[in-house]
């Protein structure tokens, strides 16, 4: 997984408790454009994210 600063970080629900949750990517720390990554989520926290299987990168402007 790749990602640029301003592309939207997507986490889909993995159960029926939660919701899909997306977020801003604000900076990249991995070699290539690859995680972890920090993200400004809708809810306006921050946070390092490691994405996992359930995530997916939209690129900015999408």
């Amino acid at each position: 997984m790749k990602a640029n600063v301003g592309d939207q970080l997507v986490v889909e629900s993995n159960s029926a408790e939660t919701h899909r949750r997306e977020g801003e990517i604000i900076e990249v720390q991995g070699a290539d454009g690859g995680p972890p990554f920090m993200v400004r989520w809708g809810d306006g926290r921050e946070g390092l994210c490691f994405p996992g299987p359930d995530a997916r990168v939209m690129p900015r402007g999408f």
